[in-house]
C-alpha cells in the first residue's frame, strides 16, 4: 500500500506540474504587454566618485546593451516621505470627521486635547487643529520631497532598466553582467504593484546579516513554541489532568466534559496559539528584505509549513506520547528516534482527526460565511471608523493571503499521506475537507477576493517540494512503525522507496522546474516580432517612463499630466472579477467623458 499510494501520488504531480507549466507559459505567451516584461531590477551598482548613480547606469548599459537598452529609474529612499503621507492622510480623515460633525450640529465647534490620543493637555477647536496639522505636515512633505531629489545620499544602489524588447531584458535578467559576481546583480522586475517599496532602501550589504538574525530567531521561536503544544497535548491526557488538578475530578469526569476535553479542546486550543504566527512569520520575511509582495508570502508560507511540520505534526506526536517519558527520549541513540515516533503515529490518529474538523471543516465553514471578517468590521465600524471612506476600507476583502491559507492546506497532504497506510480512517475526513475546499476557495477566488499581485504560478514549485517532503516523511516514520512490529523483515523492501521519490523529484525538478524560474528567449523573441508587426510605430519609452516611479513620486507625477500615445495599449494592471468594486475595476480612460468613439486607440480584441 505504501508504494501503491506513492506512485500514485508521484504520478498526479507529474501530470499536475505539466497542466501548470502549461498554463504558465500559456500566460507568458498570451497575456497584455506589461512593463515587467520589459524591466529587470538591478541592485548593487558600485559607487563611483564622477558620476551619480543615474549617470552610473546609463552608461554601463548603454556600453553593454548597446542596441537594447530603453531607459532606467532610480531608486529613492523615500520611506520617510511615505509615512509622513500617511501621516497626512490621517489626518484629513480626522479633518473629514470633524467637519461631518460640526455640519451636523452647526451650532456648537468640536473640541480635542492636544496630548496623546487626545485623553490630555489644552483643549482647542478641532478642525483648526487638524488644518493646521495637515499644513505643517505638506510643508515637511514638499521638504522632504525636494531633499531627496537633491541628495545624492537619497539615491540608493538600485535601478528599474528598461529594454526596447522583452528579449533583451531577458538576456540581461538571466545572466552575468560583470566580472565581479556581487556587482551588477540583475534580475527579472517585479510588475510595478508586487514591488515592495520600503524595502528597496535597504542596503545589499545588509542582506545576508538580517537573514542569519531572522534563521536564528525563526529557531529560538520554533523550539519554544513546543512549551505551548505540550500544553496542548496534556489536554488529551485526562488522566494526567486528574492527578494533576485533584479538584477538578468530579467536574472531569462528566461524561460530556471528558468527551470535550480529550476530543475538541486540543484542536481549539492549538489553533488559538496558530492565529498571530502568520503575521509575526510576515514581519519577519519583511525584515529580510525581500523585495516583492509574492517572494515574502512564499518566504513566509515556507516557514508556515516548516512550523506547522516541526510543532503541530512532529511536536503534536513526540509531546503526546514520548513525553511522559522525556529521559528515556533523550538519552535514546538518533537511530531509534523513528522507531518511537512511528510507534506514536497511531496513538495520535484521534487527536488528528479531531484537528482536521476544528481546524478543516470549520475553517473552510468559516471562510465562507467570512466570520473573522465580520467581527473584525464590527470592531473597526464601532471604534476606528469615522467617515464613509473609513467604512470602504473596513469592508475590503483583501487578497486570499497565499502564505498562512497555502501551508495549512499542505498540512492536510502531509497528513493524509502519514495515515493512508497507517490509519486509513483518517482519509475520510481529509477527502471531504479538500471537497469543501475546492469549492469554497474556488467561490471566494473569483467572487470575493481581490488580486494584488500576479505571479504566473510562481508557488508552485515550493508546493511541489513540500509534498514531496511529505511523501518521504510519511515513508521515513513507516518505516520506523514495521521495524516495531512482527514484520520487520519487510522494512528493507520500504528503504528503495525514499530514494525512488527522491529520484522524481530531480527528474521534475530538471524537466519543469526552468520554466518557473527562466523566460525561454524563443517565447520573447516571438512576442517582440509579433508586437513589431502590430504596433509598428509603437513608442514603447512612453509606457514604460513612469511605470516604476514610486508611489509617493507617482501622485505628485499624476497631477502635471503624462502623455501617452495612442499606439500603446493601456490595460488595467488590475484583473477584474466578476464582483464589481473599486479595488479591481479597471481605472477609467483619458478618452472617456465626452470624447467620441472614433477618436480610442485601437485595442487588440484576440488577446485575452
Amino acid at each position: 500500500m505504501a508504494y501503491l499510494f506513492s506512485f500514485w501520488t508521484c504520478y498526479v504531480l507529474h501530470k499536475e506540474y505539466e497542466i501548470v507549466e502549461s498554463m504558465r507559459l500559456h500566460f507568458l505567451a498570451s497575456v497584455r504587454r506589461r512593463p515587467d516584461q520589459f524591466t529587470v531590477l538591478v541592485r548593487n551598482v558600485p559607487p563611483d566618485p564622477d558620476e551619480s548613480v543615474s549617470e552610473l547606469v546609463e552608461h554601463f548599459f548603454l556600453v553593454n546593451h548597446p542596441d537594447h537598452y530603453l531607459t532606467h529609474q532610480v531608486v529613492y529612499n523615500a520611506n520617510k516621505l511615505a509615512k509622513l503621507g500617511q501621516e497626512k492622510k490621517k489626518m484629513h480623515n480626522w479633518l473629514d470627521y470633524y467637519q461631518l460633525k460640526h455640519s451636523r450640529n452647526p451650532s456648537e465647534r468640536p473640541t480635542r486635547k492636544t496630548g496623546f490620543l487626545g485623553l490630555w493637555g489644552n483643549e482647542v477647536d478641532s478642525i483648526e487643529y487638524y488644518t493646521s496639522e495637515i499644513d505643517r505636515l505638506a510643508k515637511e512633505e514638499a521638504l522632504e520631497r525636494d531633499w531627496i531629489k537633491s541628495d545624492a545620499k537619497s539615491i540608493m544602489p538600485v535601478a528599474f532598466v528598461s529594454f526596447k524588447t522583452r528579449w533583451g531584458a531577458a538576456v540581461c535578467a538571466q545572466t552575468q553582467q560583470s566580472r565581479n559576481p556581487t556587482m551588477w546583480l540583475t534580475e527579472w522586475a517585479p510588475e510595478p504593484r508586487n514591488v515592495y517599496w520600503q524595502n528597496l532602501a535597504i542596503p545589499f550589504v545588509s542582506l545576508s546579516v538580517r537573514r542569519l538574525i531572522i534563521a536564528v530567531a525563526f529557531f529560538f521561536l520554533t523550539f519554544f513554541f513546543m512549551i505551548p503544544i505540550a500544553f496542548v497535548q496534556s489536554l488529551a491526557n485526562i488522566e494526567e489532568i486528574e492527578k494533576k488538578v485533584r479538584f477538578l475530578r468530579p467536574i472531569i469526569r462528566v461524561k460530556l466534559i471528558k468527551a470535550f476535553i480529550a476530543g475538541v479542546l486540543p484542536g481549539i486550543a492549538l489553533k488559538i496559539f496558530l492565529i498571530f504566527l502568520p503575521t509575526i512569520l510576515m514581519l519577519m520575511s519583511k525584515f529580510e528584505g525581500f523585495i516583492s509582495l509574492s517572494s515574502l508570502e512564499r518566504r513566509s508560507a515556507a516557514r508556515y509549513y516548516l512550523f506547522l511540520l516541526v510543532n503541530v505534526f512532529l511536536g503534536s506526536i513526540i509531546t503526546g506520547t514520548a513525553f511522559e517519558q522525556l529521559n528515556t527520549f533523550i538519552h535514546q541513540s538518533a537511530n531509534t528516534i523513528p522507531k518511537t515516533i512511528g510507534v506514536s503515529i497511531p496513538m495520535k490518529a484521534t487527536f488528528f482527526i479531531t484537528y482536521i474538523m476544528v481546524d478543516g471543516w470549520a475553517g473552510i465553514a468559516g471562510e465562507i460565511l467570512r466570520l473573522k471578517p465580520l467581527v473584525f468590521y464590527h470592531l473597526k465600524n464601532f471604534f476606528l471608523v469615522k467617515t464613509e471612506k473609513d467604512r470602504e476600507e473596513a469592508m475590503d476583502p483583501g487578497s486570499i493571503g497565499f502564505d498562512s491559507s497555502e501551508p495549512q492546506i499542505q498540512l492536510y497532504f502531509l497528513l493524509g499521506l502519514v495515515y493512508a497506510v497507517v490509519t486509513p480512517i483518517l482519509l475520510p475526513f481529509i477527502v471531504i475537507f479538500f471537497g469543501l475546499a475546492f469549492v469554497v476557495f474556488r467561490h471566494q477566488i473569483i467572487n470575493v477576493y481581490n488580486q494584488e499581485y500576479e505571479s504566473a504560478a510562481e508557488f508552485w514549485p515550493d508546493v511541489h517540494g513540500r509534498i514531496i517532503t511529505a511523501m518521504i516523511i510519511s515513508q521515513l516514520l513507516l518505516l520506523g512503525l514495521l521495524s516495531t512490529k512482527e514484520a520487520a523483515e519487510s522494512t528493507p523492501l520500504l528503504i528503495a522507496l525514499p530514494i525512488l521519490t527522491i529520484s522524481f523529484h530531480r527528474f521534475c525538478k530538471s524537466r519543469f522546474e526552468p520554466a518557473f524560474v527562466k523566460y525561454p528567449l524563443q517565447e520573447a523573441m516571438m512576442k517582440d516580432t509579433l508586437e513589431r508587426a502590430k504596433y509598428p510605430n509603437l513608442k514603447l519609452k512612453e509606457y514604460l517612463l513612469k511605470a516604476y516611479i514610486h508611489p509617493v513620486f507617482k501622485e505628485e507625477d499624476d497631477d502635471e499630466g503624462f502623455p501617452v500615445s495612442d499606439d500603446i495599449e493601456m490595460e488595467s494592471l488590475l484583473v477584474p472579477t466578476k464582483r464589481q468594486s473599486r479595488k479591481n475595476t479597471p481605472l477609467p480612460s483619458k478618452y472617456s467623458g465626452s470624447t467620441s468613439p472614433s477618436s480610442l486607440p485601437e485595442v487588440d480584441h484576440d488577446q485575452p
